[in-house]
């Protein structure tokens, strides 16, 4: 009855970040006054269309009450399931996730763990973050009564033997023997400790997207979570985003929410390499805190213009340099001179522009191009020189090229390499 809570904004950010599909339970439908038909219309808001209104998404409507409906929401899990060909395989070493973790008294160490692939079996070692164990015993997450001694896909299991409550979000892998996992642990311990002494930050910010993206040469994407004062900044903002069109970069917006940002909007931005945005807002203390942990960059703005300005210039750092070769001048072989221990030197005639000692050298002879090589030396008379120009004499000595000839003909270019812009980058394609 309460309708798409900003949890339920969250959560569907969190799978849309994942890649996962979605099935939306719709709960207390035995309620009185239930107004189904407006929880479709804010669910089709969040761009989620429920296939009653022709959409792709599966809605399903339960009472946990009542029990209604979850007979046929475990059937539409399994159909989407299916459909989507997830599968896992139970014969192998069991991986999962850490759900949440604590200190109980007289169990110890108990670890709310979801079982993704593989079998997890009492007796089993594993590792989990920077903690490390071996699986004393599994018990029902709702039932603590009943054991289970293994525990395959899809199933959640509290389990104690743990060293330590490993943090939500880590990651479960069985291993061979006790001491492979103490070491992988120990070593994960002496890395987050270091990263928290040196005040590693290994996310992406606006100002490293090309040191950590560019070089690659797929289409890159800079992943936003965008928090605003109003709905209407968040309109204004994405509007403003949309014109940041280019066919090597784009924006991609996790989540748009009003309100100040939250501990739930740096996890997100920490899973998906995110930048959060945040409007006419302030992170609060506890988002403030884990976001300087994590090293998620919180960028605060409270004019629109300087948003779009910070994003059009990151998505310009993230384009691949434009390189332009620039001719330098020419050369003409002469003379050649074989000097022992140096090899083949060219006596050479500058005929035009200027031979620079950081230039590339291309060789021609009879009209081709035999060769493109660098300059090893330069020299002018005795003397090593940066450059000779034209209708000057010089000894040319090329970098692992011997067989230079007179006659021959030097070309000198340099590659010179030009940051582009988003209209110069259009132009160029």
């Amino acid at each position: 009855d309460d309708g798409v809570m900003p949890q339920t904004e969250e959560a569907i950010s969190h799978a849309r970040a994942a890649g996962v599909p979605i099935v939306v339970a719709l709960n207390k439908i035995d309620l009185p006054g239930v107004n189904v038909e407006r929880i479709y219309q804010q669910l089709a808001a969040a761009e989620l269309l429920p296939t009653e209104w022709g959409g792709d998404v599966e809605v399903v409507k339960t009472s946990a009450v009542t029990g209604d409906g979850i007979d046929q929401l475990l059937e539409t899990v399994l159909t989407v399931a299916e459909l989507h060909d997830l599968r896992a395989n139970p014969d192998r070493p069991a991986v999962g996730t850490c759900l949440e973790a604590q200190l109980h008294e007289g169990r110890g160490v108990v670890a709310k763990v979801l079982v993704q692939r593989g079998t997890l079996r009492v007796g089993d070692v594993v590792v989990c973050g920077t903690a490390y164990g071996r699986v004393k015993a599994m018990y029902d997450t709702l039932d603590r009564k009943r054991k289970y001694q293994q525990a395959g896909p899809s199933t959640p299991v509290d389990l104690t033997g743990l060293s330590e409550p490993p943090a939500a979000g880590e990651h479960l892998y069985a291993v061979d023997d006790i001491a492979l996992a103490r070491q992988i642990a120990q070593r994960r311990a002496a890395q987050l400790r270091q990263r928290e002494l040196a005040g590693v930050r290994p996310h992406i910010t606006l100002e490293n997207l090309y040191e950590r993206l560019g070089a690659q040469d797929t289409v890159q994407t800079l992943n936003i979570v965008l928090r605003a004062d109003v709905r209407g900044s968040i309109d204004a903002i994405r509007k403003e985003m949309g014109k940041l069109r280019h066919p090597e970069v784009q924006i991609r917006v996790l989540q748009a929410m009003v309100g100040g940002v939250t501990e739930a909007d740096v996890h997100l931005a920490h899973a998906s390499d995110a930048v959060i945005i945040a409007f006419n807002v302030v992170p609060d203390e506890a988002a403030r805190t884990l976001a300087e942990q994590l090293g998620v960059q919180i960028r605060r703005y409270d004019i629109i213009y300087q948003v779009t300005d910070d994003l059009r210039a990151a998505l310009e750092g993230m384009l691949k340099p434009e390189e332009l070769e620039k001719e330098l001048g020419r050369a003409l072989v002469q003379q050649t001179f074989q000097i022992s221990r140096v090899g083949a030197v060219a006596g050479c005639r500058v005929l035009s522009g200027v031979i620079a000692r950081d230039a590339r050298i291309r060789v021609i002879r009879d009209s081709r191009v035999i060769g493109d090589y660098a300059i090893e030396s330069l020299r002018r008379e005795k003397d090593d020189v940066r450059e000779v120009r034209e209708g000057l004499e010089c000894g040319i000595k090329l970098a692992g090229f011997n067989d230079v000839k007179e006659g021959d003909l030097l070309e000198a270019y340099r590659i010179e390499v030009v940051r582009r812009s988003f209209e110069s980058a259009v132009a160029v394609t």
